[in-house]
């Protein structure tokens, strides 16, 4: 059995690689419908666990991959460490706030104190569970203060709606603050070979505060597992900079030597992606996401790849901040408050 890991000081305990249901939504990646994505939930919940599992109440507009997993989760609940998330909304409102992006498509965030009960009560119906293991605000809404947030977000802590609190695409300052309100388990965050910005930030302020971190776009959106070679006109990966063609074609070149790496090594690239994650300290839990059995099993493969020093050392010369052509998803400074 694999070593768990400890999402935060008393956080729930999970298998190292955790499975991101955003992609089961048709269209995000490419084509896929529920029998597909019963198969591949069914396959996640298989593995040594209880796994963290990732849904967000904004995957779909009504919900819908909260109600896939509630159904895969019928009679497997002790598999699973469930997480989702809240604070996105679809319709614009005078209440709603725009997040600082770097992608084509707006977010729209509107995480006002009074929402919150509300928002975890319609997660819970289409989850079908009493209460989920980790809650996570998506996005810090410009326009309200993290800290009244997550002190909303508390109450159901106590309510016994949820276990844990988590925050997404936060900074340094940012959880700190709403650190001090209430403990937070677990940080989710763009990070990886190619996404290392958060490094020099919010990686240290978790750190310290004892705070589990779970990087989202592990293998940078496809990128680093090799399949950006085709990207279809409905991908969603088509509203992100870096994989606009100029982009896409410089960073297929300056990215080349990891795949060298990788096959030099006798593994794959998405797991040479993730052991690298993996090798960052054991507070780490990244959450890949596919649509393919196989794929899970190749990253479950991640788990038993050792990386020296050395090897870790080359990585990081390969692999330098920095490196990818176009910014990531936020421009912290700008949405922070």
């Amino acid at each position: 059995m694999t070593q768990q890991r400890r999402l935060g000081t008393d956080g729930p305990a999970v298998s190292p690689i955790g499975y991101g249901a955003m992609v089961l939504l048709d269209g995000m990646y490419g084509t896929n419908d529920d029998a597909n994505s019963a198969k591949v939930l069914a396959h996640v919940l298989d593995q040594d666990g209880p796994v963290l599992l990732d849904t967000a109440d904004a995957y779909g507009a009504n919900g819908e991959n909260e109600q896939v997993l509630g159904l895969a989760l019928a009679g497997r609940r002790d598999r699973a460490v469930v997480g989702t998330k809240w604070g996105i909304v679809y319709e614009p409102s005078a209440t709603a706030n725009k997040v600082t992006a770097t992608y084509a498509n707006s977010i729209t965030v509107d995480a006002r104190p009074e929402r919150a009960g509300a928002a975890i009560d319609a997660s819970l119906r289409r989850l079908g569970i009493d209460a989920v293991d980790l809650w996570y605000l998506h996005f810090p809404d410009p326009g309200v203060p993290v800290v009244e947030t997550v002190a909303a977000m508390a109450e159901q802590v106590t309510a016994g709606k949820a276990a844990h609190l988590g925050l997404c695409n936060v900074t340094g300052e940012q959880l700190r603050a709403a650190h001090a309100v209430h403990p937070i388990a677990a940080v989710q965050v763009e990070w990886s070979l190619w996404t290392r910005d958060v490094e020099a930030d919010l990686i240290p302020v978790a750190r310290e505060l004892g705070v589990g971190i779970v990087p989202w776009g592990p293998l940078g959106t496809g990128f680093l597992a090799g399949s950006a070679d085709t990207i279809g006109a409905g991908d969603f990966r088509n509203n992100a900079p870096r994989f606009a063609q100029d982009n896409l074609t410089a960073n297929r070149d300056r990215f080349a030597p990891l795949a060298a790496f990788a096959e030099r090594k006798g593994i794959s690239r998405a797991q040479l992606a993730l052991a690298w994650l993996l090798a960052q300290g054991e507070d780490v839990v990244p959450i890949p996401g596919t649509t393919k059995p196989h794929h899970i099993d190749d990253n479950l493969g991640a788990a038993h790849v050792s990386l020296s020093a050395a090897e870790l050392a080359e990585l990081d010369g390969l692999a330098p901040k920095g490196l990818a052509s176009g910014p990531s998803l936020l421009d912290f400074e700008s949405a922070a408050h």
